[in-house]
């Protein structure tokens, strides 16, 4: 488990992750995302989560290169992960992917590339072309976002190197026990995306009593309910003072019985898309 915000994860190759990063989905290029980006760096977050699909590494690449032109940060300090997007899960259109995702962010690597979707028929053929990244020294770690338990069973089947990530919707609502259990067994990281579910728990009465006992947000007790299943975690935000919020979890730990309630919200809902039943 993680004691601060620079703390790490060591993933299955030995790569090490920070247990704590900024997401930028749904955040739209400009202004705003580059002084979000320089605004969690400056307030010590040292991981960066973006994706193809989000049209936004323009502006990702725009704030680590002004941070690096301030001496902010060192590249080798950060952690800048990436997504190829379903219409590229081809071996080849993967590659290619690659190498623009590259071009945008103006880095000469990435420290995490991700499968965004398990499309079937088409996520064995990019995962081909991650291996080949990651064997040529292109990229520090590889992984999936959004597979299910049978899609890592399938994926694994003919994989010549197991994902060192599974990043998928993860939440109170949706605590992914089988996707948790299995990606334990397996040395597979798991982390979580929308763990605020998009705002829709900060007004459980559940989580407010826990929050209220312990002088916390109630998105600092999730955050925190997250560091303490082991899982890596990504709140996304804008606002500097939300980024230093979200990053205040470590004076403080959630007892067994409060971590008990809060998997006992659990529903198997989603905000996002089922990954056995999705169309892009």
């Amino acid at each position: 488990m993680i004691n601060h915000l620079q703390d790490t994860v060591t993933l299955h190759n030995g790569v090490k992750m920070p247990g704590l990063g900024l997401g930028v989905f749904k955040v739209e290029e400009g202004p705003e995302l580059i002084q979000a980006v320089k605004a969690a760096v400056k307030h010590g977050y040292r991981s960066i989560d973006t994706a193809a699909v989000y049209q936004n590494e323009g502006s990702v690449g725009e704030a680590i290169a002004e941070l690096f032109k301030e001496s902010t940060v060192a590249r080798e300090d950060l952690f800048v992960t990436s997504k190829v997007w379903n219409a590229d899960l081809g071996y080849e259109s993967a590659l290619a992917a690659y190498e623009t995702s590259l071009n945008k962010l103006g880095l000469d690597y990435l420290d995490l590339y991700l499968i965004h979707w398990p499309v079937k028929g088409k996520y064995k053929e990019a995962w081909r072309a991650l291996e080949t990244l990651y064997r040529d020294g292109r990229v520090k770690a590889i992984g999936v976002s959004n597979f299910q338990v049978h899609h890592l069973e399938d994926l694994m089947k003919d994989a010549e190197i197991k994902p060192m990530i599974n990043q998928v919707e993860f939440h109170p609502r949706l605590t992914q026990k089988e996707v948790r259990a299995f990606c334990q067994e397996h040395g597979i990281q798991m982390e979580a995306w929308s763990p605020l579910m998009q705002g829709e728990l900060l007004n459980n009465e559940v989580l407010k009593g826990i929050a209220e006992k312990h002088g916390k947000s109630v998105a600092q007790i999730i955050l925190r309910w997250d560091v303490q299943h082991g899982v890596v975690t990504i709140p996304k935000s804008t606002k500097e003072q939300r980024i230093i919020e979200n990053a205040a979890l470590f004076d403080f730990e959630l007892t067994e019985d409060d971590m008990n309630q809060i998997d006992g919200l659990n529903e198997d809902r989603r905000v996002g898309p089922d990954p056995d039943n999705f169309d892009f």
